[in-house]
């Protein structure tokens, strides 16, 4: 898979987002999420084929959109991304805004991510709590299991 494709066009640059098979324009948090997309992919070994980009979610009855959403062979949701540009700071806000995601979805883990802070959370017993690392494909989906 060929990550970071760019290309100028009308005065812009866009990047080729080999997930979602398109050219996007490169904005400060579309930079963030392709690093995020390369990450799942090449690093954490998500399958490509269950990482959704820019996944719509009903949040209070209203349309909003999941940076990435990765699920598993069973089409559960299993990890939220919730991207920033790097100059926004992870924040409380930056969770609340992911946890409302996550409450729609209910998958097992969730991902803050700036492209240089990373915060992995875990849900147990119904608790979100911080990961002291980032969970690889197998070791996420093997959460689904009893």
């Amino acid at each position: 898979m060929q990550w970071f494709k760019t290309e100028a066009r009308e005065g812009k640059t866009f990047v080729f987002d080999p997930l979602r098979k398109r050219w996007v324009a490169l904005t400060p948090e579309e930079e963030v999420r392709q690093k995020a997309l390369y990450l799942l992919v090449e690093h954490l070994h998500a399958p490509a084929g269950l990482v959704a980009v820019e996944y719509s979610v009903k949040v209070n009855g209203l349309d909003k959109r999941c940076d990435a959403v990765v699920f598993g062979p069973d089409g559960q949701p299993l990890m939220i991304v919730e991207c920033k540009a790097q100059s926004v700071k992870i924040s409380a806000k930056t969770l609340d805004q992911a946890v409302r995601y996550h409450a729609a979805l209910k998958p097992k883990f969730l991902l803050l991510y700036n492209g240089a802070e990373c915060h992995c959370f875990k849900t147990e017993n119904g608790v979100l709590r911080p990961m002291d690392h980032l969970p690889d494909f197998q070791q996420i989906s093997l959460s689904l299991q009893p």
